[in-house]
């Protein structure tokens, strides 16, 4: 008979499926990942964005890449309050029963957030489209903005798998979201960082996200990204690779 290991790819399509069957039945969901961002950018473009002195006559075209990282954030509590009921309600041990690919379980709560985030982030860009965003990128840049929000979903989910596999409390399996969406807010997403006040300045300049918005907008606007995307590449990759380590090890003593 052959291994679990040999169906690896197989189990984690099979954990795909079930885990965006309970994504998409789940409206509060849908309504935080996908409808709230768009609220956001409705807000800010018609309500606030006349007060707001960016240097650029379309403020969507500034605001978007932040809001699209806020839409990745937005959904992460999702992942560590999935993972905390698979643990506490035995779902892993009844898997880990059956001949099944041991790690397939968390991918497919990983590999949901990635699908689910796309989807998010494809309407949030629709939507904005309707609104005036204009892009001149070619199709290279558009890859690596593909690209560095493929790395920025993983980073977070990975995160927010360490506390879901290990919390004691549904409270502590998402508590993690909250200190994860401020980081856009108090960074280059909205306003420019030169208009915040000394402290606030100095985190907001030196801060992953600043980084990845920065190299997100200039690679949207068809421009050379420069360091900014080495540097934003190296963040999402850094933090990735270690919430990784961190969070299979969590799953093998947890789960």
């Amino acid at each position: 008979m052959d291994t679990a290991k040999n169906y690896l790819f197989s189990d984690m399509s099979v954990m795909l499926a079930r885990s965006m069957r309970h994504h998409f039945r789940s409206m509060d969901t849908i309504i935080t990942a996908t409808i709230m961002p768009i609220a956001l950018m409705l807000l800010f473009v018609y309500v606030l964005g006349g007060a707001i002195q960016t240097g650029t006559d379309n403020y969507v075209n500034y605001l978007l890449p932040g809001v699209l990282l806020i839409t990745i954030a937005n959904s992460i509590g999702y992942t560590s309050f999935r993972l905390f009921n698979d643990v506490h309600r035995g779902i892993f041990e009844r898997f880990h029963s059956m001949p099944v690919a041991r790690t397939a379980a968390l991918w497919g709560h990983v590999l949901t957030s990635l699908v689910s985030n796309a989807i998010s982030v494809a309407a949030v860009i629709l939507v904005a489209i309707v609104m005036g965003f204009r892009s001149s990128a070619g199709i290279l840049s558009w890859l690596s903005v593909a690209g560095i929000l493929v790395l920025f979903t993983l980073a977070l989910t990975w995160i927010a798998a360490i506390p879901g596999l290990s919390a004691k409390t549904q409270d502590g399996a998402i508590a993690i979201a909250y200190p994860i969406h401020l980081l856009p807010l108090i960074s280059s997403a909205f306003v420019p960082t030169a208009s915040m006040p000394g402290p606030v300045r100095v985190f907001a300049e030196n801060q992953p996200v600043t980084f990845i918005v920065d190299a997100i907008r200039l690679l949207l606007s068809g421009k050379a990204a420069g360091n900014e995307i080495w540097i934003a590449l190296a963040w999402c990759s850094g933090i990735m690779l270690a919430a990784y380590a961190l969070a299979v090890r969590t799953y093998k003593k947890h789960a």
